[in-house]
């Protein structure tokens, strides 16, 4: 008589397989659906990138259709000024002595730290460059005013 040891059971040992196999499946339908609706989305995308991109090169054709309406009109007159400068003249209409720097900055109620007076400085600068301002001495600017004849 052989004695037979008791060993694993072969049904057993199939069993923990089936189960890695089914979650190994339930996972590829998982990535499956996932890829499928990023597709979707990547399509959906690519439908708008193309509508946007449509829409940008009918404003560049509008705009340079703008341009040389405009450009063909001008009669070359002077841009405007900014606001900024616009609010700067201002001051000067009633001014008779002429300003600096930090009197535009004090009465505009901007800082007078030193980065707002060189700030005004600059745009002062630029509107003499322009004609529209003088700078009789450094520092100290006016409003070209009209020649006076002398009395006779």
């Amino acid at each position: 008589m052989t004695l037979r040891r008791p060993g694993p059971d072969p049904s057993s040992a199939r069993q923990p397989r089936r189960e890695l196999l089914a979650r190994i499946e339930a996972r590829q339908a998982a990535a499956r659906e996932e890829a499928d609706r990023l597709r979707e989305q990547i399509t959906r995308l690519g439908e708008q990138l193309t509508a946007v991109e449509d829409r940008l090169e009918r404003l560049a054709v509008t705009r340079q259709t703008v341009l040389e309406i405009v450009e063909d009109s001008d009669p070359g007159g002077p841009e405007p000024l900014p606001s900024a400068y616009r609010q700067i003249l201002a001051l000067f209409e009633d001014d008779e002595h002429g300003l600096r720097a930090k009197d535009i900055c004090e009465a505009l109620g901007a800082g007078t730290e030193n980065r707002h007076v060189e700030g005004a400085r600059a745009k002062l600068k630029r509107l003499v460059n322009r004609g529209i301002l003088t700078e009789p001495e450094p520092g100290l600017f006016t409003m070209p005013r009209p020649a006076t004849s002398p009395p006779t």
